[in-house]
C-alpha cells in the first residue's frame, strides 16, 4: 500500500479532540454545546461507556489492549485510540462501542459517527508511524459484531471536511439551530440543556413536546442551620458536626448545594470537595439575604456575549419585562381565585381581584420600564391588601399579615416572607449561573446595592407559586409559633434557628412540588420549573423564543 499523501496543514488553533467529531457528525448544536460553550452532561449511557473500557482493559488476557494517545498539529486534532492490534502484518485501529451496530444481522455496518471517529484516528496513527493503513474496526458489544471500516481516500477527506466545519463553529458565537432529526433529541445526554423540544414547540404552536428535562432536581440541598455547626470533609462526604450531636454524612455525589445560614462555618477542605464536585456553596444572613456564593457555572463567553447583546436593545428588555409583570400579576390574581373558591370573599378581596385585572390591561399600555414598575407597584399593594383574608380566623394575632414592610422585617409574618423571598432570589441566582448566564444583566431591574438584577427579575415569576403559598399554607396549618419560631429585637424580628427550619422545610417541599407548565404541557418540580424558565429566557436571542414567562398557576 502507498504511504498516505502528504498533508496540508490545518491553520494553527487548539487542537480538537476527535470525541469531538464524533459529536459534530451526530448534531452539530451537541458539538457547539460540549467543545464551544463546554457543558458536559455525564448521563448513564456515559458511565455505561466509561464502565466497558475499564472492563475491557481488565480483561485483555492477551495482552492486546493498547491505549494510545497521540495529537498532530497538521490533522488538528487530537485523541486516545482504544486499541492498537496488528492483523495480518498491519496495525488495525479498534474502536469500542456499547451500542448496537447499524444495519441488520448478517450485514452490519459502522454508524456514520463511528467511521469518522475511528477513520480520524486511523490518520493520527498513520502521521505518527508514518506508514498508511487501510482499514480500522469498530466493535459493537450490544450486537457482538466488529465492523471494517475501510478508510480509503473519500473518507480521509470527509475528515478533513468536519474538521474544518468544526473549526469554523468554533469561532462563532451563534449556536447552531436544533437538529431536523427529533430521533437524534432523545438519546442525547445534552437534550435537558438544549430543550430541542421547546425550540419546536416555538416555532410550530401545535407542536406537542416530550419531556427530555428530568423532572427533579438531581442532587439534594444541605441547609446548614445551626449557628455552632461545621462543615467538614470525610473522604468523598460532606459532614456536618454539631457539638453534643452524631454527625450527618451525606455523600457529595448527592449534594447539589450547601447553604450555610448565619453563622456556621466549613473548612477549606469541604469547600475543595465542593469545587471538586460541582457543589454549590451559598453563604446566608440570619434573615434570608444572599451574601456570597462558590456556584459551578457553565463557562461560557459566547452565551454571556448573546446575553449582553440582546438585552441592549431597549424594545426587547421592554417586551420581556411586560411579560414578566404579567406572569407576576396573573399569578398574584390567580392566587386570590384558587384561595377562595369554596368560600364567600370579602370585599377586600373582591376589591384587590377587580384591580389586578385592572392593572393587567395597563401593562400592555405601558411604554417604558418606569410607567411598568408603577403598574406592578399598584398591583402589589392590591395583592398584598387582601392577603390577611386568607389566614384562618383563629389564627394567633401576631402572626396575622397587616402591610408588607422589609430591611428589617417588623412583624412576624414579613419576616417569613422576608426570609422566602431571600431562599427564592438564592435559588434562581443559582440556575441563572449553572445555566451560563450573568445574572447581573438583567431586563427590569436596576442594578442597586449587591443584588444581582437578573435573579431579581426572574423570582417575580415564582413569589406568589413558591413563596407566598406556601407561607400562608404553613401558617394555616399552624405550623408556626409565635413565641417559640421569632426572636424580637428593637425594630426588626427574625426566624431563630426552630423557626428558619420549619421555613426551610416547607420551601424546600414546596420546591419539590409537581406543576404542570401550562406552555410546554409537561409536569416538573417548582425546581426544575425555575431553571426551565432560565433556559427560556436564553431561548429569547436564540431565534428560539416566545415561551419565556407564560408560566401560569391554575
Amino acid at each position: 500500500m502507498e504511504a498516505p499523501s502528504p498533508l496540508v496543514s490545518i491553520p494553527a488553533g487548539p487542537l480538537l479532540s476527535v470525541a469531538a467529531l464524533h459529536a459534530l457528525v451526530y448534531c452539530e448544536r451537541l458539538f457547539y454545546l460540549e467543545e464551544v460553550e463546554r457543558i458536559r452532561v455525564a448521563d448513564a449511557a456515559v458511565f455505561a461507556g466509561r464502565r466497558l473500557h475499564v472492563e475491557l482493559a481488565k480483561d485483555d488476557s492477551d495482552g492486546t489492549w493498547e491505549k494510545v494517545t497521540l495529537e498532530s498539529d497538521a490533522l488538528g486534532i487530537c485523541g486516545t485510540v482504544d486499541v492498537l492490534r496488528r492483523r495480518d502484518g498491519m496495525l488495525v485501529p479498534y474502536e469500542h462501542k456499547r451500542g448496537r451496530a447499524a444495519g441488520k444481522r448478517g450485514a452490519y455496518e459502522a454508524w456514520d459517527t463511528d467511521r469518522i471517529q475511528v477513520a480520524a484516528y486511523t490518520l493520527l496513527v498513520e502521521e505518527a508511524l508514518g506508514q498508511a493503513i487501510g482499514e480500522a474496526r469498530v466493535r459493537y458489544h450490544a450486537t457482538k459484531a466488529t465492523v471494517r471500516v475501510p478508510v480509503d481516500d473519500v473518507l480521509r477527506a470527509r475528515v478533513r471536511t468536519v474538521v474544518e466545519r468544526a473549526r469554523a463553529l468554533r469561532d462563532t458565537v451563534d449556536r447552531p439551530p436544533v437538529t431536523d432529526n427529533e430521533r437524534l433529541c432523545a438519546r442525547c445526554s445534552l437534550a435537558p440543556v438544549c430543550l430541542p423540544e421547546e425550540a419546536r414547540l416555538a416555532a410550530d404552536a401545535d407542536f406537542r413536546p416530550i419531556r427530555l428535562l428530568p423532572r427533579h432536581a438531581d442532587r439534594q440541598t444541605v441547609h446548614v442551620i445551626e449557628s455552632r455547626a461545621r462543615v467538614g470533609r470525610s473522604s468523598q462526604e460532606i459532614v456536618v458536626t454539631i457539638p453534643d450531636e452524631p454527625p450527618k454524612r451525606f455523600p457529595a455525589a448527592e449534594v447539589g448545594s450547601v447553604v450555610l445560614h448565619g453563622f456556621a462555618q466549613i473548612t477549606s477542605q469541604a469547600l475543595r470537595l465542593c469545587a471538586d464536585e460541582d457543589i454549590a456553596v451559598h453563604w446566608m444572613t440570619l434573615g434570608g439575604g444572599l451574601i456570597g456564593s462558590l456556584a459551578p457555572s457553565a463557562l461560557s463567553a459566547q452565551r454571556h456575549l448573546r446575553q449582553f447583546s440582546a438585552l441592549s436593545d431597549a424594545e426587547r428588555t421592554l417586551a420581556l419585562a411586560k411579560r414578566l409583570v404579567r406572569a407576576k400579576v396573573s399569578g398574584q390574581l390567580r392566587f386570590l381565585l384558587r384561595a377562595t373558591r369554596e368560600q364567600p370573599r370579602t370585599e377586600r378581596v373582591a376589591q384587590a381581584l377587580r384591580e389586578l385585572r385592572h392593572r393587567m390591561r395597563m401593562i400592555a399600555l405601558a411604554d417604558n420600564s418606569q410607567t411598568l414598575l408603577g403598574v406592578e407597584g399598584s398591583a402589589a399593594r392590591e395583592y398584598f391588601g387582601a392577603l390577611p383574608d386568607l389566614l384562618g380566623p383563629d389564627l394567633d394575632a401576631r402572626l396575622v399579615f397587616d402591610g408588607r414592610n422589609r430591611r428589617p422585617p417588623a412583624d412576624r409574618f414579613n419576616a417569613l416572607l422576608s426570609f422566602g423571598y431571600g431562599m427564592l432570589y438564592r435559588h434562581v441566582v443559582a440556575a441563572i449561573i449553572a445555566v451560563g448566564l450573568h445574572p447581573g444583566v438583567g431586563f427590569y431591574h436596576r442594578p442597586r446595592s449587591s443584588a444581582q438584577p437578573l435573579g431579581l427579575d426572574l423570582m417575580e415569576m415564582f413569589r406568589v407559586p413558591i413563596v407566598d403559598m406556601a407561607v400562608i399554607g404553613a401558617l394555616n396549618r399552624r405550623t408556626f409559633d409565635a413565641d417559640g419560631d421569632f426572636a424580637e429585637a428593637p425594630g426588626r424580628v427574625l426566624l431563630n434557628e426552630r423557626g428558619r427550619s420549619k421555613l426551610i422545610e416547607a420551601l424546600e417541599r414546596r420546591l419539590q412540588d409537581e406543576w404542570r407548565h401550562d406552555v410546554v404541557g409537561y409536569s416538573l418540580s417548582y425546581a426544575r420549573i425555575v431553571e426551565l424558565e432560565v433556559r427560556l429566557l436564553e431561548k429569547e436571542w436564540l431565534a428560539e423564543g416566545g415561551l419565556f414567562a407564560r408560566f401560569r398557576i391554575r
